[in-house]
């Protein structure tokens, strides 16, 4: 339960997922926006109108998934780090998983990293596609992760050095 946990449970992420056939057609933003709180960056980030106008400042962010092109740029703008911009059209059988990054060290292309779940637990080593800069006055870095399509819609995280082993 979100508000025991903070993790959204399997019912919560359908409520924001794109269909299958949506997923297939490239690039779409996912929303992870569960908390009713006053913000609207992504509503004004998005030039397609994919994200509708909210009537309340409070409202949840609702995506219209046939407008939205995922190019990504309410992603670098949301101050929760609660949207996700998945390409599951990348390959035969992976997936491109671009995600919020707000740490030091930045990952670099290349770079093998861990990805984890929204509750934090390891789903494997990743290659870092490539990295954006959210620009000089926005820290958000986007990080593209390419995963087996089969975790797109489960990798929302990573953490840099490698898997840890039990001690």
């Amino acid at each position: 339960m979100l508000s025991k946990t903070g993790i959204p449970t399997a019912e919560d992420i359908k409520t924001v997922a794109p269909s299958e056939e949506r997923l297939k057609k490239g690039p779409v933003a996912v929303i992870e926006c569960f908390q009713k709180i006053p913000c609207n960056p992504c509503t004004e980030a998005c030039k397609q109108g994919a994200i509708q106008a909210m009537k309340d400042i409070n409202d949840l962010p609702k995506l219209e998934f046939d407008k939205c092109n995922g190019c990504g740029v309410c992603l670098s703008r949301c101050p929760g780090l609660a949207i996700f911009i998945i390409d599951a059209s990348y390959s035969d059988t992976e997936a491109i998983v671009r995600i919020p990054f707000e740490y030091y060290p930045v990952p670099q292309a290349g770079e093998k990293v861990v990805g984890l779940n929204r509750a934090g637990e390891e789903l494997g080593m990743f290659e870092v596609s490539k990295v954006q800069s959210g620009g000089q006055k926005n820290k958000t870095y986007t990080v593209w992760l390419v995963v087996p399509k089969e975790l797109a819609m489960d990798v929302r995280s990573i953490r840099l050095g490698g898997v840890r082993h039990a001690s």
